[in-house]
């Protein structure tokens, strides 16, 4: 009891609790940078704390002026002295010392698109290729609708409801899928360039440059070829971008 009612004591005692709650009783774990941050606020606290008074303060400094002048407690400044050059002798070798990593993969974002590829047995000239269904505005709303229901029951669970790229299984995938609000995606693309992505999938990128580690489905065996335009018109229509057009010429 002597021991908790002195000031040094209570102090290390809720630097240590501060450090358990923060580091282990928070899910998701917050990152490192932030529980330094945290746990250097609790560190300013401790000494408003115990410099609240001049007597509290004493008490707080006692411990460390006795062991570091007291004839009687030697043996605790050489283990001091010992230890904590140890310490931080550790702590830089293991930020100085080169870790393990993966060599880094130089991929293309948005590879180049084939000039054509074959859909269900149809040789489609992806090269100027525009959206068919956008000839048609009378009809937009209805293909835009088709096109919301498709994403819900297929393309939701991995690029997300806000179409953010955060789906339910996103968090398995590196890289992760494909972000559509972000304007680096569907805003420099072409609709055709999406309806070759859709189609083909992962399976269907080009050999050169590769690993691509995409995991995207090939979904020409599942969505026919007005669903695929329609799915396409929804994702443009939701984010509020609008695709890029072919160059004069092609």
């Amino acid at each position: 009891m002597n021991l908790l009612r002195s000031r040094f004591a209570q102090a290390v005692l809720i630097l240590i609790v501060a450090f358990v709650v923060l580091k282990f009783g928070i899910r998701p774990a917050a990152p490192w940078s932030v529980l330094t941050l945290y746990m250097a606020i609790v560190l300013l606290a401790v000494l408003v704390f115990v410099s609240s008074d001049s007597d509290s303060w004493r008490d707080f400094v006692w411990p460390i002026r006795a062991t570091l002048v007291d004839p009687n407690r030697r043996l605790a400044r050489l283990v001091f002295l010992i230890v904590l050059p140890l310490l931080f002798g550790y702590y830089a070798y293991t930020q100085a010392a080169a870790k393990p990593q993966a060599p880094p993969e130089l991929r293309a974002v948005h590879p180049a698109p084939p000039a054509s590829i074959q859909f269900r047995g149809k040789e489609i000239q992806i090269t100027g290729l525009d959206n068919p269904l956008r000839k048609d505005q009378a009809s937009y709303k209805k293909h835009v609708a088709a096109g919301a229901e498709i994403y819900i029951r297929n393309c939701m669970y991995c690029h997300g409801d806000n179409l953010d790229g955060r789906g339910h299984f996103a968090h398995g995938f590196n890289p992760p899928p494909a972000n559509f609000q972000d304007p680096g995606t569907i805003a420099m693309l072409q609709e055709a360039f999406l309806f070759w992505r859709i189609a083909k999938g992962g399976p269907g990128l080009p050999k050169e440059s590769t690993p691509w580690n995409s995991v995207m489905p090939a979904w020409e065996d599942r969505l026919t070829e007005e669903q695929t335009w329609q799915v396409i018109m929804y994702l443009y229509d939701a984010t509020g971008q609008h695709p890029r057009r072919w160059e004069e010429g092609h």
